[in-house]
């Protein structure tokens, strides 16, 4: 991925280094560089592993699950669900923002920029990493959905006690993945509109993820 310029935690670094020297992942950068070359493509290069910079390995405590980054100007920047400072937050995001303020009492942030939560060990990870402008989905199926899986398996072997958040079918279809027997796996409806009400509104998945690193003696997350 050298020739757009990711940046990725050292951390990281290591614990997927075998996986950066596999015969799909080889492919996957050919097809990136190539799509670059006549397609735009977000979120920019050096953001692709934005999720991996800013919440290292060793640092992770939670684990959002998205599914394609967003396909609009400006609005990916390699974290699932947030948009950078400035971009109106989107319909799921908004949605996220009102089951917060719901379940826990915060108010509705003035950007959609969910650093905030990387910086404290929140994994916002989607399925899949790149997308064509204005087409969104457009990268399935090209490799992503292999290294991200393994990104699944490896923090559930590697570490114990993180909280995975699984909203909506393609979040929840990552669940054989996930050892619930070391880990806690919360699911409810996608916030998108469509779903919303049908079990992501009053789920206080922000509250009992709080109380469930909590009881293992874990600073629990500022949403």
């Amino acid at each position: 991925m050298d020739k757009i310029g990711p940046k990725i935690h050292d951390s990281w670094k290591e614990v997927l280094k075998d996986e950066f020297q596999k015969p799909y992942f080889s492919d996957l950068k050919k097809f990136l560089v190539d799509q670059r070359a006549i397609n735009t493509i977000y979120p920019p290069g050096n953001m692709i592993f934005n999720a991996f910079d800013k919440t290292p390995f060793t640092e992770v405590k939670v684990v959002i699950l998205g599914q394609d980054p967003y396909h609009g100007p400006g609005q990916a920047h390699g974290l699932c669900f947030s948009v950078p400072k400035g971009i109106t937050p989107p319909p799921s995001l908004m949605n996220i923002f009102k089951e917060i303020k719901q379940d826990i009492g915060s108010d509705i942030p003035s950007n959609g920029n969910l650093e905030r939560w990387a910086e404290q060990g929140v994994l916002l990870l989607n399925a899949t990493l790149t997308v064509m402008a204005n087409q969104p989905l457009s990268h399935q199926n090209r490799g992503w959905e292999t290294f991200t899986d393994r990104v699944i398996e490896l923090l559930s072997l590697q570490k114990k006690g993180l909280v995975f958040l699984l909203w909506g079918r393609n979040a929840k279809a990552k669940e054989p993945l996930i050892d619930d027997s070391k880990h806690f796996i919360l699911k409810a409806a996608h916030p998108s509109p469509f779903s919303a009400y049908s079990g992501f509104f009053g789920c206080k998945h922000f509250s009992k993820t709080n109380e469930l690193l909590e009881q293992q003696s874990i600073t629990p997350i500022d949403w």
